[in-house]
C-alpha cells in the first residue's frame, strides 16, 4: 500500500520519467544509452514508491508499554534537559530514519493531546546535536488522563533534517487518539525523540532496529 502523502511526488515522478522516455525513445540513437535511461527510470520510480509505501501492521495496544512512534534505528539514549514543556531533565530516546525506512510516524500511547507546536526552523542532519532544539520540527504531548504533566503523559517530537523537508502531523490539541494510530508522515526520512521521567525501564539499546507501533520502547510508569 502507498501512503497519501506520496501521490503528489509519485504523479510527477511518473510525468519526469515519461518525458524523459519519450525523449530517449525518440531522439537516443544508441541502444546501450536507451536501455541505461530506462533501467534508471525504473529504479527511480522503485527507490519514490518505497519511500511512501505504508505496510498494513498489527499494533499490539497495551497501556502499560509506550511503544515506537517510527521505523529505524535508535541513535540517542541521554539524560537532557526538557525546555519547551516539562521544564526538567528527561530521558530522550532518539530514533533515526533512513531514507529507506518506512517513514509513517504513529502514537505511542493512547490518550489526549494536550499539547502540540510546530516550530519551523534548520535543516541540519538528523544526528546532529543541535537538530533536535534547533530543526524544523513538532512537539505532541499525549496525556491518558487527557491533562496535566503526570499519569502517563509522553512527549515525541518529530524532526526534519538534510532531506526531510516536509513534517506532516495530522492531530490537534484536545483530540481523543489510540496507540499505534498513524499521527503523521516524515518525508524521505529524519528522526523522532521521546522524553521520558529519569529512572524509566527502558527496552530497547543504542543501535537497535525498532518498528512504529510494533517496538517496545519503554514500559509505563505511575510516576511518567
Amino acid at each position: 500500500m502507498i501512503h497519501k502523502e506520496g501521490t503528489p511526488t509519485i504523479v510527477l515522478t511518473l510525468v519526469f520519467i515519461l518525458i524523459l522516455n519519450v525523449l530517449i525513445y525518440f531522439f537516443c540513437g544508441n541502444e546501450i544509452i536507451k536501455w541505461s535511461g530506462y533501467l534508471v527510470s525504473a529504479v527511480l520510480l522503485y527507490i519514490i514508491l518505497q519511500f511512501f509505501r505504508n505496510p498494513s501492521r498489527s499494533i499490539p495496544v497495551n497501556a502499560k508499554h509506550i511503544l515506537s512512534p517510527a521505523d529505524g534505528k535508535v541513535v540517542v539514549i541521554e539524560e537532557v534537559m526538557e525546555e519547551e514543556y516539562f521544564h526538567d531533565r528527561r530521558l530522550q530516546v532518539s530514533i533515526f530514519m533512513s531514507p529507506f525506512n518506512v517513514h509513517v510516524n504513529r502514537y505511542p500511547v493512547s490518550g489526549t493531546i494536550t499539547y502540540y507546536k510546530y516550530h519551523p526552523g534548520k535543516y541540519l542532519v538528523a544526528w546532529h546535536p543541535k537538530s533536535s532544539t534547533e530543526n524544523e520540527r513538532t512537539t505532541v504531548v499525549v496525556s491518558p488522563a487527557g491533562g496535566g504533566q503526570g499519569g502517563g503523559t509522553v512527549l515525541f517530537r518529530q524532526i526534519a533534517g538534510a532531506l526531510a523537508r516536509r513534517i506532516v502531523f495530522y492531530g490537534k490539541e484536545k483530540e481523543v487518539v489510540k496507540q499505534g494510530d498513524q499521527c503523521g508522515f516524515i518525508k524521505f526520512g529524519s528522526r523522532v525523540d521521546l522524553f521520558f521521567p529519569l529512572g524509566t525501564k527502558l527496552n530497547v539499546k543504542l543501535n537497535d532496529v525498532v518498528r512504529g507501533g510494533q517496538s517496545v520502547i519503554a514500559q509505563m510508569q505511575s510516576t511518567l
